[in-house]
Parts: structure tokens; sequence; C-alpha cells
């Protein structure tokens, strides 16, 4: 039988590239159906014109989260404690949907003619929205596919909210 110290690390679930798309996919899909449905209520326009909105944001989105996503994985992979506790999501995201909101709040006001402040208005619905969607997704994307391997522990590595 080999010792613990032997075992290697092996990531397991839907890891790299696969997981990124697979993950954006989901993500943005899901997405644009609500956002296009929200933007339809809170507008009054018709699906053409907030599912054209709906469709840019994604396409935004979609950058922002590769970019995001990314330089959050490589600053995970270099922390002590593994594992995503729940102030990690929280952090994540609050960076990801406030990032996106800094992003999308002028497309907002080009979009539908109207000043900064007021396409934040517009947008503060969306984004609680989307602060809580972000963290249900993420939960439930790592329930189903795994956790990424930067989240997950190695022989003798701490995870977070798990006694050593």
């Amino acid at each position: 039988m080999p010792s613990h110290s032997s075992v290697s690390f092996r990531p397991s679930g839907l890891q790299g590239p696969v997981r990124r798309v697979v993950y954006v996919s989901l993500y943005e899909l899901i997405a644009i159906a609500f956002a296009t449905l929200g933007m339809m209520w809170a507008t009054g326009q018709g699906a053409g014109h907030s599912g054209g909105v709906a469709v840019i944001a994604s396409a935004i989105a979609i950058v922002w989260n590769l970019a995001f996503n990314w330089a959050f994985e490589r600053w995970e992979s270099r922390q002590a404690v593994r594992g995503r506790s729940t102030a990690r999501r929280v952090a994540h995201a609050i960076g990801f949907e406030g990032g996106l909101a800094g992003i999308l709040v002028p497309v907002l006001a080009w979009w539908f003619g109207v000043s900064l402040w007021e396409a934040l208005l517009m947008d503060l619905g969306l984004l609680l929205f989307f602060l809580v969607y972000t963290f249900v997704f993420n939960w439930a994307f790592d329930r189903v596919f795994g956790l990424p391997a930067s989240a997950q522990a190695g022989a003798g590595t701490p995870v977070a909210g798990v006694p050593g």
C-alpha cells in the first residue's frame, strides 16, 4: 500500500479550457433569458429591443468573465487555504458583478439614450439579481462539475471550512 506522501494529486471534475467554455456558455444562455425578461418588464420595450441589449451585455460579459475568472483562479491558486468558502464565493461574485456593472452602465445609457445615473438605476435591479445568480450558479456549477484544480486540496493542503 502506498504511503500518504506518495499519493499524487490529480484534479477531479471538469477542468481547464473545456470547463471555462461550458461554464460561460451555460451561464450566459441562462443570463440572456433572464435579462431579456427583466429588461422587457423594467423598460416596457419588446423582446427584440430588450433581447438585443441582453445579447450585447452577454458578449461583454463573456469577455469579462474569461478575464476575471482567469485572474481570480490565478490568485486563488496561490492561496494557502484551498477550497471555496462562502466568503471567497461572495468576494468572487462582488468582484465579477462590480466590474461588469462598470462596463455595462455606459452601454445601457447609450442603448436607451439616458444619463449614466439613470442607466445605473436601471441596472440596479439586474445587478442585484445577477449578484445572487452568480453566487448560486457558481455553487451549482461546482457541485455538478467539481471544483477547478485551483480550489482543490492536494495532500496536506488545508481546505476552507474543513477542520484539519
